[in-house]
């Protein structure tokens, strides 16, 4: 016990959820031949290239590393993000170095932006399932999260429309995941236009987390960073210019298997930078140098890297699709995740995530971590019976194993199957 009072803004934030599954696999025993197979974090399954490394041991035993930086990065490394942008983009994107924020991951870059842009008591609106770093970042902050639904009917897409009747005098942003983040739903171009139309129309900020855009191999994932062009016609404004409206949010961590070195970025109008920075001031001064160094000089070079990652990703989740047992469906998939629906009738997913991990040695997360927390007895709906499968993290065999595992669940757990 302390004898002093903690917050209560922290208290009514709910704890971070990944300890929970691993704590359910406590309780499996292991052998050489049933390891434990872990499906549940979004965390590379390859280490980084050996050029970052290297480039990053030089940095880091320079005394020249050592000292601050400004807040809003290493000065190369938002050039060179400037250029990766618009090359990632399109010929007709326009970013420059001034837009660029670096932050210490891109959880932090989230915070930095909903505190930059709302007050206690302001809406911000989210969709559901949710990243859950985002509804607790805004809960601790006072900021209400306005729950915006997406179905499994769907593909797990939000709906603008359903979006525009959400907004009132309070909204001061939509936040949007794409490819999201649990389900792995990747978001048509055209989808995202329809959301930064929205958000210009009732003058509030569209966010968009981006961390996995890389693991889109197939066309850019937008063209909101250019100007509207005949081919664009109708999908944004006539007058769109995304330094009003677009707020872009991205992880190091995945495109280039850091995430121990904890580096994000925030792409905003150069009008934002500034009282962006008072924040990054008070939470990070500047993200850490070495590794910023280190990107600087390495990340033209990687694109190869980064490519081929994201193909053996994608190889991945259709060797999951096809290994998968026929009564497990999945609703969305892409990015690092798949969402599958487990096929034990009436039985939440919660349930399902434990005894897979406690039983069988298999840890994924369960649709509850994403979401409002319902009443105990509540009956269980279709929503609650989805679970989140990360396949970067894992290789074919184990992904094979993984499948073999969730087959055995259907006769030794002893349910109803649909």
């Amino acid at each position: 016990m302390v004898r002093y009072r903690l917050s209560n803004a922290t208290l009514a934030t709910g704890r971070p959820p990944i300890p929970q599954a691993y704590q359910w696999a406590d309780a499996y025993q292991a052998t050489h031949d049933r390891p434990l197979l872990d499906m549940s974090q979004g965390v590379p399954g390859v280490p980084p290239p050996q050029s970052f490394l290297e480039a990053l041991g030089a940095a880091a035993s320079s005394p020249g590393s050592c000292g601050y930086l400004p807040n809003v990065g290493e000065p190369s490394l938002r050039t060179v993000m400037a250029q990766e942008i618009n090359i990632r983009y399109g010929p007709d994107a326009d970013v420059t170095q001034d837009d660029i924020a670096i932050t210490a991951g891109c959880n932090l870059a989230f915070v930095a932006a909903v505190t930059t842009l709302a007050d206690s008591g302001d809406e911000v609106i989210l969709p559901v399932p949710w990243y859950f770093n985002h509804e607790m970042t805004m809960t601790m902050l006072g900021i209400k999260p306005v729950l915006l639904h997406t179905f499994a009917k769907e593909g797990f897409l939000p709906s603008p429309e359903r979006c525009a009747a959400l907004i009132t005098s309070k909204t001061k942003a939509v936040v949007l995941v794409s490819p999201n983040n649990p389900t792995g739903a990747v978001y048509p171009p055209s989808l995202i236009a329809a959301f930064a139309k929205l958000a210009h129309k009732y003058n509030i900020a569209f966010v968009l987390d981006e961390t996995y855009r890389d693991f889109i191999i197939n066309g850019v994932p937008h063209r909101l960073f250019s100007r509207p062009t005949t081919s664009l016609e109708g999908e944004l404004p006539q007058d769109w210019e995304w330094r009003s409206t677009f707020i872009h949010l991205f992880s190091f961590s995945k495109s280039y298997c850091i995430p121990g070195h904890r580096v994000g970025l925030v792409c905003a109008s150069p009008n934002v930078i500034p009282s962006l920075n008072k924040v990054l001031d008070n939470i990070q001064i500047c993200a850490p140098r070495p590794p910023q160094i280190a990107l600087a000089t390495v990340v033209p070079s990687l694109r190869s890297f980064v490519r081929e990652t994201a193909e053996a990703v994608a190889h991945r989740h259709k060797l999951f699709r096809e290994r998968l047992p026929l009564r497990w469906k999945i609703g969305s998939q892409g990015g690092y995740y798949a969402f599958v629906r487990h096929p034990f009738a009436g039985v939440h997913a919660n349930e399902v995530c434990k005894r897979l991990a406690q039983e069988l040695g298999v840890i994924t997360l369960p649709a509850g971590f994403f979401g409002p927390k319902r009443e105990e007895n509540a009956t269980v709906m279709d929503e609650d019976r989805w679970i989140r499968f990360s396949v970067a993290n894992v290789d074919d065999e184990k992904v094979e194993q993984v499948c073999q595992r969730l087959a055995e669940s259907e006769s030794e757990f002893g349910w109803n199957l649909d």
